[in-house]
């Protein structure tokens, strides 16, 4: 090969020569360390089968584990367990207590259907009660010098007061107080009301009731200024004199009347119907309702989710 030839072949060689990618070179290897329990080279030999002591998991006593995790009862939980059974308890007394209101109600109503009973000339109190409701019949003349006016009263949402004169009967009879019915306020003076004293005899039909029962937020009377926020029977009786014997006077329901009577300040009685609360069966609703809820919820505490600790146990009895 000539000079020529030999020059050709060496630029050809150098025209298609590529410089070679740098290699970089790979971290060294770090080998994790061995951390050891102890320091001391005869520790480090000794294994735990060679302690004459060593007592393995698998040796000791079978120990019984709850699945659904441990439940602690705490006083909420006791006192949401005894929920449901004291209200059935409350619920079933008042089932039994709206029996006993609804025989009350029914003989009482059996006794406004008899006919009016002449009251006896003296009158044992022990006895009103067996004559609770009745329908009675005195004559007399009222001692509007002893009027007692009990109140404040509503009646359709208007003030007033409850009229009580007793009615001197005369010829040997005891004195009785008769419940004339309701004033509004303006006519609490009798000067403003002269339609509503009747004179001379007077015939008084009504309801032969038992002495009313205080509440305790019901003030005290204050008799010496002629103040009542209470008909008490037997204080009234001792101020004018009067058995305590209680007649509450009635009337035929009349608008028209009704409105004439309030207009002119005369007492207008109440109704002859028997007006005892009877609210026993939404109590019955109220606490058997309040029984099933909580006994619900009981349930849904009781069966809340279980852990995961539970869950994987139930899994592994499942494999």
């Amino acid at each position: 090969m000539n000079s020529a030839a030999a020059g050709l072949v060496l630029r050809s060689l150098r025209a298609t020569r590529r410089p070679l990618p740098l290699l970089s070179r790979p971290p060294p290897m770090r080998l994790p360390t061995r951390r050891t329990l102890t320091t001391s080279p005869a520790a480090r030999s000794k294994q735990a089968a060679d302690d004459p002591e060593f007592v393995s998991v698998l040796d000791g006593p079978a120990r019984i584990v709850r699945v659904g995790g441990e439940r602690k009862f705490t006083p909420l939980m006791v006192l949401l367990a005894l929920m449901p059974i004291v209200a059935f308890g409350l619920g079933t007394w008042q089932v039994q207590r709206l029996g006993w209101k609804t025989q009350l109600i029914a003989k009482l109503e059996d006794r406004l259907l008899r006919d009016p009973l002449p009251l006896p000339p003296q009158i044992d109190p022990a006895a009103i009660h067996d004559f609770d409701y009745r329908r009675v019949r005195a004559s007399g003349r009222f001692r509007h010098d002893q009027e007692m006016l009990v109140g404040p009263r509503l009646q359709d949402g208007k003030d007033g007061y409850m009229v009580v004169t007793p009615l001197e009967r005369g010829g040997g009879a005891s004195t009785i107080l008769v419940n004339r019915g309701w004033i509004s306020k303006q006519h609490r003076s009798q000067a403003s009301r002269p339609q509503g004293l009747p004179t001379g005899h007077v015939t008084v039909e009504g309801l032969l009731r038992e002495p009313w029962k205080k509440n305790m937020f019901t003030p005290d009377n204050r008799p010496e200024r002629g103040e009542f926020f209470f008909p008490d029977v037997h204080e009234m009786a001792a101020l004018t004199g009067s058995q305590p014997v209680w007649v509450e006077e009635t009337v035929v329901p009349d608008f028209m009347r009704m409105m004439h009577y309030e207009a002119n300040g005369i007492p207008y009685g109440r109704a002859a119907e028997v007006n005892l609360r009877n609210n026993h069966a939404h109590y019955i609703l109220t606490w058997y309702g309040l029984s099933a809820a909580t006994a619900i919820m009981f349930y849904m505490v009781m069966k809340k989710p279980s852990s995961n600790v539970a869950r994987r146990m139930h899994a592994s009895r499942e494999v």
